[in-house]
């Protein structure tokens, strides 16, 4: 009975013995619901203790025993190499190739790897090790940088491995031990701990946007029932549109609110996600504390990952507030008549689902509600919902810049062609940025709110 159990656990059927471990010691125990209970989101990234002497992961013996368990427990269905964005633009990442290399990187001789390799490049280059570096042995940088943190591979997942999680703890030890990050993260990174905003740029320039709407700023010891986050979205001039639609709307519909404006730092989500955990934890603590000097009832945010970071990300730190996205807090305007639209004529109008909208916290149907009143006709795309595919934005993607045969906006563009859109509706100023960039014919980008602002009954 022993050497049968011996034999299973080191055989092909490992991952039958590994996959109980796993999920017996679930890193997100959170994800299981209960009968009768909504399917809960348990996303949020669990903060380092940076007082730590080793941050993060650089060889098999950093992960702990459950994560180890998981890698094993792959059964090599594939499924998530078939909705990653970054293998299907022909980069260097592949998931279900990711996972089998951290289970080799356990052993000095790899078991045999079943699949496709990741494009361009073997899949396990060297030899593993429980004490032998990850990174530049059995995987290559290229495959940690490549990844979008967009969870389409975690979502497709039968043993529920949560391969993010892994690519986070790998970058973190890159980043904090060794100082070794893509040559267009350095800046962004740099930025965010000299700036606190990961472009360089004045913090007083956020509300430029917005300027000409004389929108009030809240003092530190004043009140107000709405704060708008305005986030990182806000200093680029074709989103500023969607932020004078949003502040229009909220201005018709009578709600009382403000912005925080120069004093409204990056929320760190970039550097977060590109594994600066101490970065990220500087500028939480800062905005943490400008939040606890002035008093409001909600934030309201129309970028998904301020939303995320701010909802999820800061109660760890300290920081606990009421926070909507902007498309649920317009669509509870109008079921509440604060706001009334008119269907309007026009194009086909089909929704693009922000990943850390809609994968990472399950907000599907308040944009889909809005859309619904405010067009005549609405389509839907083969990858919609929490199957929704990434524009490419996301995770520290634009500042790693890693080669790729061909863009994954422009794989996602082609999606709305072929479903028959004439218009895509967004509710991310990085979705905006990385679909307004596609080239060619191509169907028109609008924020949620613009659709809206144009269907309103005066």
């Amino acid at each position: 009975g022993v050497a049968l159990l011996v034999a299973v656990g080191r055989g092909p059927m490992r991952h039958g013995l590994a996959g109980i471990a796993w999920l017996a010691g679930h890193t997100r125990p959170g994800r299981f619901a209960r009968a009768g209970v909504v399917r809960p989101f348990d996303t949020a990234l669990r903060p380092l203790d940076l007082s730590m002497e080793r941050l993060g992961v650089l060889t098999p013996r950093d992960f702990t025993q459950p994560e180890l368990a998981s890698f094993d427990a792959c059964v090599q269905c594939g499924r998530c190499e078939e909705v990653c964005p970054a293998f299907a633009a022909g980069q260097r990442l592949n998931p279900k190739a990711l996972i089998q290399g951290l289970s080799g990187a356990m052993r000095e001789q790899p078991a045999p790897y079943c699949g496709s390799p990741s494009p361009h490049a073997p899949v396990m280059p060297g030899k593993g090790g429980m004490e032998t570096e990850i990174i530049g042995g059995m995987l290559a940088p290229d495959t940690l940088w490549a990844c979008t943190t967009c969870r389409a591979c975690v979502e497709e997942c039968p043993m529920l491995i949560e391969h993010v999680d892994a690519v986070i703890a790998l970058r973190r030890g890159q980043t904090l031990m060794k100082g070794a990050v893509p040559a267009g993260a350095g800046p962004v990174l740099r930025a965010s701990r000299e700036r606190a905003e990961p472009g360089g740029r004045a913090l007083e320039a956020r509300t430029d946007a917005i300027a000409a709407l004389d929108v009030p700023v809240l003092a530190a010891g004043e009140a107000t029932d709405i704060l708008l986050w305005l986030g990182e979205g806000a200093y680029d001039l074709r989103y500023g549109r969607s932020l004078r639609a949003l502040v229009t709307l909220m201005r018709k519909a009578g709600v009382r609110f403000a912005t925080l404006g120069a004093d409204e730092v990056d929320c760190g989500d970039a550097a977060r996600r590109l594994g600066d955990e101490a970065t990220f934890q500087a500028l939480a603590r800062e905005a943490i504390g400008v939040l606890g000097t002035r008093t409001f009832r909600t934030i309201v945010t129309a970028d998904p990952h301020a939303y995320h970071v701010l909802k999820n990300e800061y109660p760890a730190l300290g920081g606990t507030w009421s926070v909507e996205h902007h498309t649920t807090f317009l669509d509870a305007l109008v079921q509440g008549g604060q706001l009334t639209l008119a269907q309007r004529d026009g194009p086909a109008v089909a929704y693009h689902d922000p990943c850390y909208l809609g994968r990472y916290n399950g907000v599907i149907d308040a944009p889909r509600r809005l859309l619904d009143a405010a067009c005549r006709t609405r389509v839907e795309v083969e990858r919609h919902g929490l199957r929704s595919m990434c524009c490419g934005g996301g995770g520290g993607g634009p500042a790693s810049d890693v080669d790729a045969v061909t863009r994954i906006p422009d794989l996602r563009m082609e999606q709305f062609r072929h479903g028959g859109a004439g218009i895509v509706a967004v509710a991310c100023p990085g979705c905006t940025a990385m679909l307004e960039g596609v080239t060619g014919m191509r169907p028109d980008v609008k924020d949620v709110a613009e659709l809206v602002l144009e269907s309103l009954v005066p």
